[in-house]
Protein backbone atom coordinates (compact mmCIF):
# COMPACT_ATOMS: atom_id res chain seq x y z
CA UNK A 1 0.00 0.00 0.00
CA UNK A 2 1.50 3.44 -1.18
CA UNK A 3 -0.33 5.80 1.71
CA UNK A 4 -1.49 9.45 0.98
CA UNK A 5 -1.63 10.93 4.47
CA UNK A 6 -4.25 14.05 5.72
CA UNK A 7 -4.62 15.23 8.54
CA UNK A 8 -7.17 16.76 11.50
CA UNK A 9 -6.07 18.30 14.24
CA UNK A 10 -8.72 18.62 17.55
CA UNK A 11 -8.22 22.11 18.44
CA UNK A 12 -11.45 21.34 21.27
CA UNK A 13 -14.12 19.24 21.91
CA UNK A 14 -14.20 15.75 23.50
CA UNK A 15 -15.38 12.99 23.77
CA UNK A 16 -15.64 10.22 26.23
CA UNK A 17 -14.41 6.58 25.08
CA UNK A 18 -13.80 3.55 27.27
CA UNK A 19 -13.21 6.26 30.33
CA UNK A 20 -10.84 7.77 28.26
CA UNK A 21 -10.82 11.31 27.62
CA UNK A 22 -10.75 12.06 24.46
CA UNK A 23 -10.55 15.57 22.70
CA UNK A 24 -12.23 15.17 20.15
CA UNK A 25 -13.15 -8.62 -6.28
CA UNK A 26 -16.32 -8.36 -5.77
CA UNK A 27 -17.45 -11.45 -4.80
CA UNK A 28 -20.70 -12.88 -5.70
CA UNK A 29 -22.98 -16.37 -5.62
CA UNK A 30 -22.79 -17.63 -9.21
CA UNK A 31 -24.01 -20.52 -11.12
CA UNK A 32 -21.70 -21.60 -14.03
CA UNK A 33 -22.87 -18.66 -16.75
CA UNK A 34 -21.85 -15.79 -13.56
CA UNK A 35 -25.57 -15.36 -12.82
CA UNK A 36 -25.78 -14.44 -9.38
CA UNK A 37 -27.72 -16.77 -7.40
CA UNK A 38 -30.43 -15.98 -5.08
CA UNK A 39 -30.23 -18.12 -1.69
CA UNK A 40 -32.99 -16.83 -0.25
CA UNK A 41 -32.69 -18.74 3.17
CA UNK A 42 -34.45 -18.05 6.08
CA UNK A 43 -34.29 -17.95 10.03
CA UNK A 44 -35.46 -21.42 9.68
CA UNK A 45 -32.93 -22.11 7.40
CA UNK A 46 -29.94 -22.27 9.35
CA UNK A 47 -27.84 -20.39 12.06
CA UNK A 48 -25.07 -18.65 11.20
CA UNK A 49 -21.95 -19.30 13.56
CA UNK A 50 -19.88 -17.15 14.97
CA UNK A 51 -16.48 -17.92 17.27
CA UNK A 52 -14.59 -15.50 18.99
CA UNK A 53 -11.43 -15.96 19.87
CA UNK A 54 -9.59 -12.66 22.08
CA UNK A 55 -7.04 -12.81 24.84
CA UNK A 56 -9.72 -12.14 27.66
CA UNK A 57 -6.27 -12.89 30.19
CA UNK A 58 -2.29 -12.70 30.07
CA UNK A 59 -1.40 -9.89 28.54
CA UNK A 60 -3.36 -8.63 27.01
CA UNK A 61 -5.80 -9.48 29.26
CA UNK A 62 -7.04 -5.55 29.98
CA UNK A 63 -8.11 -4.80 26.34
CA UNK A 64 -9.00 -7.96 25.28
CA UNK A 65 -12.42 -8.67 27.11
CA UNK A 66 -13.80 -5.09 25.94
CA UNK A 67 -12.51 -6.10 22.16
CA UNK A 68 -14.35 -9.64 22.58
CA UNK A 69 -17.19 -7.88 23.62
CA UNK A 70 -17.93 -5.32 20.80
CA UNK A 71 -17.14 -8.63 18.42
CA UNK A 72 -20.10 -10.42 20.13
CA UNK A 73 -22.22 -7.34 19.75
CA UNK A 74 -23.55 -7.49 16.54
CA UNK A 75 -24.90 -10.72 17.19
CA UNK A 76 -26.50 -9.40 20.12
CA UNK A 77 -28.09 -6.94 18.01
CA UNK A 78 -28.99 -9.30 15.44
CA UNK A 79 -31.05 -11.45 17.73
CA UNK A 80 -32.52 -8.50 19.02
CA UNK A 81 -33.40 -6.78 15.92
CA UNK A 82 -34.58 -9.86 13.67
CA UNK A 83 -35.80 -13.16 13.34
CA UNK A 84 -32.43 -14.78 13.52
CA UNK A 85 -30.27 -16.84 16.01
CA UNK A 86 -26.55 -16.51 15.91
CA UNK A 87 -24.41 -19.20 17.51
CA UNK A 88 -21.72 -17.69 18.87
CA UNK A 89 -18.64 -19.44 20.85
CA UNK A 90 -16.11 -16.92 22.64
CA UNK A 91 -12.68 -18.33 23.27
CA UNK A 92 -9.58 -16.98 25.42
CA UNK A 93 -5.86 -16.93 23.36
CA UNK A 94 -4.36 -15.87 26.59
CA UNK A 95 -1.77 -13.50 24.71
CA UNK A 96 -0.19 -17.10 24.23
CA UNK A 97 0.38 -18.83 20.30
CA UNK A 98 -0.08 -22.65 22.30
CA UNK A 99 -3.60 -21.58 24.05
CA UNK A 100 -4.73 -19.62 20.83
CA UNK A 101 -4.22 -22.24 18.51
CA UNK A 102 -5.41 -25.10 20.88
CA UNK A 103 -8.90 -22.39 20.95
CA UNK A 104 -8.84 -22.16 17.64
CA UNK A 105 -8.87 -26.16 17.46
CA UNK A 106 -11.75 -26.37 19.28
CA UNK A 107 -13.86 -23.48 17.02
CA UNK A 108 -12.57 -25.98 13.88
CA UNK A 109 -14.23 -29.64 15.62
CA UNK A 110 -17.48 -27.55 16.79
CA UNK A 111 -18.02 -26.96 12.83
CA UNK A 112 -17.61 -22.89 13.64
CA UNK A 113 -16.58 -21.52 9.87
CA UNK A 114 -15.63 -18.56 11.01
CA UNK A 115 -14.23 -16.60 13.60
CA UNK A 116 -13.28 -12.92 15.27
CA UNK A 117 -9.86 -12.94 16.16
CA UNK A 118 -7.00 -12.95 17.03
CA UNK A 119 -6.00 -10.02 18.25
CA UNK A 120 -1.77 -10.43 19.11
CA UNK A 121 0.17 -10.87 16.00
CA UNK A 122 2.05 -14.12 17.36
CA UNK A 123 -0.84 -15.72 17.87
CA UNK A 124 -3.10 -14.92 14.75
CA UNK A 125 0.27 -15.78 12.76
CA UNK A 126 0.25 -19.47 13.58
CA UNK A 127 -3.28 -19.70 13.65
CA UNK A 128 -3.52 -18.63 10.14
CA UNK A 129 -1.37 -20.68 7.95
CA UNK A 130 -1.81 -23.89 10.52
CA UNK A 131 -5.32 -23.88 11.70
CA UNK A 132 -7.53 -21.17 10.15
CA UNK A 133 -6.08 -21.57 5.94
CA UNK A 134 -5.81 -25.71 6.28
CA UNK A 135 -9.65 -25.77 7.43
CA UNK A 136 -11.18 -23.24 5.70
CA UNK A 137 -12.14 -21.32 8.61
CA UNK A 138 -12.04 -17.37 8.07
CA UNK A 139 -10.56 -15.01 10.31
CA UNK A 140 -10.63 -11.73 10.19
CA UNK A 141 -8.58 -9.91 13.20
CA UNK A 142 -9.71 -6.42 14.62
CA UNK A 143 -6.27 -5.84 16.16
CA UNK A 144 -3.44 -8.07 14.89
CA UNK A 145 -1.19 -5.72 12.77
CA UNK A 146 1.84 -7.02 12.02
CA UNK A 147 3.14 -6.60 8.28
CA UNK A 148 3.90 -10.66 8.07
CA UNK A 149 0.46 -11.40 8.49
CA UNK A 150 -0.11 -9.59 4.44
CA UNK A 151 1.81 -12.68 3.07
CA UNK A 152 1.36 -15.14 6.03
CA UNK A 153 0.42 -18.51 4.14
CA UNK A 154 -3.32 -18.72 4.91
CA UNK A 155 -5.01 -20.01 1.27
CA UNK A 156 -7.06 -16.24 1.55
CA UNK A 157 -8.58 -17.19 4.82
CA UNK A 158 -6.87 -14.13 7.10
CA UNK A 159 -8.32 -10.91 6.74
CA UNK A 160 -8.68 -7.90 9.06
CA UNK A 161 -9.96 -5.07 10.13
CA UNK A 162 -6.90 -3.37 11.82
CA UNK A 163 -4.12 -1.88 9.68
CA UNK A 164 -1.08 -3.06 8.91
CA UNK A 165 2.33 -1.66 11.44
CA UNK A 166 3.63 -0.72 8.02
CA UNK A 167 1.86 2.20 8.25
CA UNK A 168 1.82 2.72 12.00
CA UNK A 169 5.38 2.58 12.12
CA UNK A 170 6.08 5.12 9.64
CA UNK A 171 3.29 7.20 11.53
CA UNK A 172 5.24 7.38 14.27
CA UNK A 173 8.86 7.82 13.11
CA UNK A 174 7.17 10.93 11.27
CA UNK A 175 5.60 12.09 14.07
CA UNK A 176 8.92 12.33 16.28
CA UNK A 177 11.37 13.27 13.45
CA UNK A 178 9.59 16.07 11.48
CA UNK A 179 6.57 16.81 14.49
CA UNK A 180 8.50 16.96 17.44
CA UNK A 181 12.39 17.47 15.99
CA UNK A 182 13.27 14.40 18.15
CA UNK A 183 16.99 13.04 16.17
CA UNK A 184 17.77 10.48 17.74
CA UNK A 185 16.13 7.03 19.19
CA UNK A 186 16.38 4.22 20.73
CA UNK A 187 13.25 1.16 20.90
CA UNK A 188 12.45 -1.15 23.06
CA UNK A 189 10.25 -3.91 21.66
CA UNK A 190 8.16 -7.32 22.48
CA UNK A 191 10.14 -10.20 20.98
CA UNK A 192 7.27 -11.39 18.68
CA UNK A 193 6.51 -10.79 15.19
CA UNK A 194 4.08 -7.40 16.42
CA UNK A 195 6.58 -6.19 18.32
CA UNK A 196 9.93 -7.13 15.67
CA UNK A 197 8.01 -5.67 12.59
CA UNK A 198 7.10 -2.43 14.06
CA UNK A 199 10.31 -1.67 15.19
CA UNK A 200 11.37 -2.60 12.29
CA UNK A 201 9.67 -0.58 9.90
CA UNK A 202 9.88 2.55 12.79
CA UNK A 203 13.67 2.05 12.33
CA UNK A 204 14.29 1.98 8.59
CA UNK A 205 11.36 4.99 8.45
CA UNK A 206 13.07 6.99 11.21
CA UNK A 207 16.71 6.68 9.59
CA UNK A 208 15.08 7.61 5.91
CA UNK A 209 13.89 10.80 7.03
CA UNK A 210 17.20 11.89 8.60
CA UNK A 211 16.85 10.35 12.46
CA UNK A 212 19.46 8.13 14.29
CA UNK A 213 18.98 5.21 16.21
CA UNK A 214 21.05 4.56 19.28
CA UNK A 215 19.75 0.67 20.13
CA UNK A 216 17.11 -1.35 19.12
CA UNK A 217 16.34 -4.48 21.73
CA UNK A 218 13.89 -6.70 22.29
CA UNK A 219 12.48 -8.42 25.51
CA UNK A 220 10.83 -11.09 26.97
CA UNK A 221 6.81 -10.54 28.44
CA UNK A 222 5.99 -10.77 31.92
CA UNK A 223 9.66 -10.29 33.51
CA UNK A 224 9.88 -9.44 36.56
CA UNK A 225 12.30 -6.38 35.75
CA UNK A 226 12.93 -4.56 33.13
CA UNK A 227 16.00 -2.59 34.39
CA UNK A 228 18.85 -3.73 32.34
CA UNK A 229 16.74 -3.63 29.08
CA UNK A 230 16.19 0.17 30.21
CA UNK A 231 19.50 0.99 31.40
CA UNK A 232 20.65 -0.63 27.59
CA UNK A 233 18.25 1.21 25.36
CA UNK A 234 18.76 4.43 27.29
CA UNK A 235 22.59 4.84 27.87
CA UNK A 236 23.33 7.05 25.09
CA UNK A 237 20.76 9.40 26.13
CA UNK A 238 18.94 8.95 23.56
CA UNK A 239 16.11 11.73 22.37
CA UNK A 240 13.35 9.69 22.93
CA UNK A 241 12.28 6.20 23.60
CA UNK A 242 10.08 4.20 21.59
CA UNK A 243 8.43 1.16 22.96
CA UNK A 244 6.39 -1.57 21.89
CA UNK A 245 4.51 -3.48 24.19
CA UNK A 246 0.96 -5.14 25.96
CA UNK A 247 -0.25 -3.44 29.56
CA UNK A 248 1.18 -6.09 32.32
CA UNK A 249 5.02 -5.86 30.55
CA UNK A 250 4.16 -2.55 30.17
CA UNK A 251 2.74 -1.59 33.30
CA UNK A 252 6.22 -3.00 35.34
CA UNK A 253 8.47 -1.37 32.52
CA UNK A 254 7.01 1.99 33.17
CA UNK A 255 7.21 1.38 36.98
CA UNK A 256 10.79 1.03 36.21
CA UNK A 257 11.82 3.66 34.25
CA UNK A 258 9.88 6.15 36.73
CA UNK A 259 12.27 4.80 39.37
CA UNK A 260 15.13 5.48 37.57
CA UNK A 261 14.81 8.26 34.96
CA UNK A 262 13.06 11.59 34.39
CA UNK A 263 10.14 11.66 34.58
CA UNK A 264 9.45 14.14 31.61
CA UNK A 265 11.61 11.97 29.34
CA UNK A 266 9.77 11.34 26.78
CA UNK A 267 8.36 7.87 25.56
CA UNK A 268 6.28 7.28 22.51
CA UNK A 269 4.18 3.92 22.87
CA UNK A 270 2.00 1.77 19.81
CA UNK A 271 -1.63 0.73 20.24
CA UNK A 272 -0.95 -2.14 22.62
CA UNK A 273 -0.71 0.41 25.60
CA UNK A 274 -3.43 2.38 24.69
CA UNK A 275 -5.27 1.28 27.76
CA UNK A 276 -7.41 4.14 30.12
CA UNK A 277 -5.91 2.64 33.21
CA UNK A 278 -2.42 2.64 32.82
CA UNK A 279 -1.05 5.64 34.56
CA UNK A 280 -3.36 4.66 37.67
CA UNK A 281 -1.76 0.74 37.31
CA UNK A 282 1.86 2.53 36.95
CA UNK A 283 0.88 5.36 39.84
CA UNK A 284 2.37 8.04 37.16
CA UNK A 285 0.60 11.03 35.56
CA UNK A 286 3.10 9.71 32.63
CA UNK A 287 2.99 13.36 31.69
CA UNK A 288 5.85 12.44 29.48
CA UNK A 289 4.75 9.77 27.40
CA UNK A 290 2.67 10.10 23.97
CA UNK A 291 1.86 7.22 21.67
CA UNK A 292 -0.68 6.63 18.76
CA UNK A 293 -3.41 3.75 17.66
CA UNK A 294 -5.92 2.71 14.61
CA UNK A 295 -8.84 5.23 15.06
CA UNK A 296 -12.40 4.67 14.72
CA UNK A 297 -13.05 6.70 12.23
CA UNK A 298 -15.67 5.06 10.17
CA UNK A 299 -19.12 6.86 8.89
CA UNK A 300 -20.69 5.13 11.54
CA UNK A 301 -18.51 5.26 14.53
CA UNK A 302 -21.15 7.43 16.90
CA UNK A 303 -23.63 4.84 16.39
CA UNK A 304 -21.74 1.97 17.24
CA UNK A 305 -20.46 4.31 20.24
CA UNK A 306 -23.61 4.46 21.68
CA UNK A 307 -24.53 0.74 21.09
CA UNK A 308 -21.62 -0.18 22.96
CA UNK A 309 -22.72 2.32 25.95
CA UNK A 310 -25.71 0.97 25.90
CA UNK A 311 -25.17 -2.92 25.87
CA UNK A 312 -22.32 -2.79 28.10
CA UNK A 313 -22.22 0.68 30.36
CA UNK A 314 -19.06 1.78 29.21
CA UNK A 315 -17.72 3.63 26.41
CA UNK A 316 -15.43 1.55 23.86
CA UNK A 317 -11.95 1.90 23.96
CA UNK A 318 -8.75 1.07 21.22
CA UNK A 319 -9.72 -1.30 18.41
CA UNK A 320 -13.66 -2.48 19.66
CA UNK A 321 -14.78 -0.51 16.78
CA UNK A 322 -12.78 -2.47 14.55
CA UNK A 323 -14.22 -5.74 16.45
CA UNK A 324 -17.97 -4.56 16.35
CA UNK A 325 -17.05 -4.50 11.87
CA UNK A 326 -14.92 -7.23 11.91
CA UNK A 327 -17.97 -9.47 13.21
CA UNK A 328 -20.64 -7.56 11.06
CA UNK A 329 -19.00 -8.09 7.80
CA UNK A 330 -18.23 -12.24 8.93
CA UNK A 331 -22.08 -12.73 9.89
CA UNK A 332 -23.34 -10.73 6.72
CA UNK A 333 -20.53 -13.02 4.33
CA UNK A 334 -22.53 -15.78 5.94
CA UNK A 335 -25.84 -14.64 5.41
CA UNK A 336 -25.00 -13.93 1.46
CA UNK A 337 -23.28 -17.49 1.29
CA UNK A 338 -26.46 -18.77 3.19
CA UNK A 339 -24.46 -21.91 4.80
CA UNK A 340 -21.81 -22.08 7.09
CA UNK A 341 -18.82 -22.81 4.61
CA UNK A 342 -15.68 -21.40 5.29
CA UNK A 343 -14.69 -20.90 1.41
CA UNK A 344 -17.95 -19.43 0.12
CA UNK A 345 -17.70 -17.15 3.05
CA UNK A 346 -14.28 -15.88 2.44
CA UNK A 347 -15.59 -15.10 -0.77
CA UNK A 348 -18.48 -13.10 0.01
CA UNK A 349 -15.95 -11.03 2.16
CA UNK A 350 -15.16 -9.40 -0.55
CA UNK A 351 -18.83 -8.86 -1.72
CA UNK A 352 -19.90 -7.41 1.73
CA UNK A 353 -17.23 -5.36 2.59
CA UNK A 354 -15.78 -3.83 -0.66
CA UNK A 355 -18.46 -1.41 -3.07
CA UNK A 356 -20.05 -3.86 -5.70
CA UNK A 357 -23.22 -1.25 -6.59
CA UNK A 358 -25.95 -2.28 -3.71
CA UNK A 359 -27.54 -0.23 -1.00
CA UNK A 360 -24.77 1.07 1.89
CA UNK A 361 -25.61 -0.18 5.48
CA UNK A 362 -23.78 0.31 8.80
CA UNK A 363 -23.99 -0.55 12.05
CA UNK A 364 -27.35 1.49 13.20
CA UNK A 365 -29.22 -0.30 10.09
CA UNK A 366 -27.75 -3.76 10.69
CA UNK A 367 -30.85 -5.43 10.87
CA UNK A 368 -31.67 -4.31 7.43
CA UNK A 369 -28.35 -5.10 6.10
CA UNK A 370 -29.35 -8.58 7.38
CA UNK A 371 -32.41 -8.99 5.69
CA UNK A 372 -31.12 -8.04 2.43
CA UNK A 373 -27.89 -10.48 2.83
CA UNK A 374 -29.87 -13.45 3.55
CA UNK A 375 -32.08 -12.21 0.52
CA UNK A 376 -29.14 -12.77 -2.11
CA UNK A 377 -29.21 -8.87 -2.93
CA UNK A 378 -25.78 -6.93 -3.15
CA UNK A 379 -24.95 -4.84 -0.40
CA UNK A 380 -21.58 -2.43 0.82
CA UNK A 381 -21.40 -2.75 4.50
CA UNK A 382 -19.55 0.50 5.51
CA UNK A 383 -18.57 0.49 9.44
CA UNK A 384 -17.56 1.96 13.18
CA UNK A 385 -14.08 1.69 12.22
CA UNK A 386 -13.45 2.98 8.96
CA UNK A 387 -15.12 2.14 5.51
CA UNK A 388 -14.00 -1.39 5.79
CA UNK A 389 -12.86 -2.20 2.11
CA UNK A 390 -10.39 -5.12 1.96
CA UNK A 391 -7.20 -5.37 -1.22
CA UNK A 392 -6.47 -8.66 -2.41
CA UNK A 393 -4.62 -9.74 0.90
CA UNK A 394 -7.58 -9.00 2.99
CA UNK A 395 -6.04 -5.75 4.23
CA UNK A 396 -7.96 -2.08 4.71
CA UNK A 397 -7.61 -0.06 2.21
CA UNK A 398 -7.94 3.03 3.91
CA UNK A 399 -7.30 3.42 7.95
CA UNK A 400 -6.63 6.17 10.18
CA UNK A 401 -4.23 6.32 13.47
CA UNK A 402 -5.31 8.63 16.20
CA UNK A 403 -1.96 10.80 18.52
CA UNK A 404 -2.50 10.26 21.79
CA UNK A 405 -0.76 12.38 24.26
CA UNK A 406 -1.28 11.30 28.19
CA UNK A 407 -1.39 14.01 30.94
CA UNK A 408 -2.74 14.89 34.42
CA UNK A 409 -4.03 10.79 34.13
CA UNK A 410 -5.85 11.10 31.38
CA UNK A 411 -5.13 10.11 27.92
CA UNK A 412 -6.19 12.96 24.80
CA UNK A 413 -6.41 12.55 21.33
CA UNK A 414 -4.69 15.19 19.58
CA UNK A 415 -4.39 14.58 16.35
CA UNK A 416 -5.41 11.93 13.53
CA UNK A 417 -4.32 11.15 10.36
CA UNK A 418 -5.86 9.51 7.23
CA UNK A 419 -4.45 7.01 4.44
CA UNK A 420 -5.38 6.26 1.77
CA UNK A 421 -4.18 3.67 -0.69
CA UNK A 422 -2.77 5.05 -4.17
Amino acid sequence: MSPTLNRRRFMQGTAAIGGISLAGLAGCIGDDDGEVVDPDISPDDYEPMLGILQPESGDLGDLGTPIADAAELPAILIERDTDWNVDVQREDSETVPEAGISAAESLVAGGYPMMTGAAASNVSLPIAEDVAGPNEMVMCSPASTSPDLTTANDNGFFFRTAPSDALQGAVMAEIAFEDRGWETASTLHLNDPYGQALSDVFVDTYEELGGEIFEAEAFEPEQPSYVSALESVLADEPDFLMLVAFPVSGVQIFRDFYSGWDDDYPVMITDGLIESGLPDDVDNPMDNVMGTAPAAEGPEADAFAQFYEEEYGTGPGVFNAHAFDASSVLLLANLRAGENTGATIRDMMFDIANPNGGDTFGPSSLDEAVEVASSGEPLTYEGASSIVEFDDEGDMTAVSYDVYEFGDWEINVVDTLDFEAE
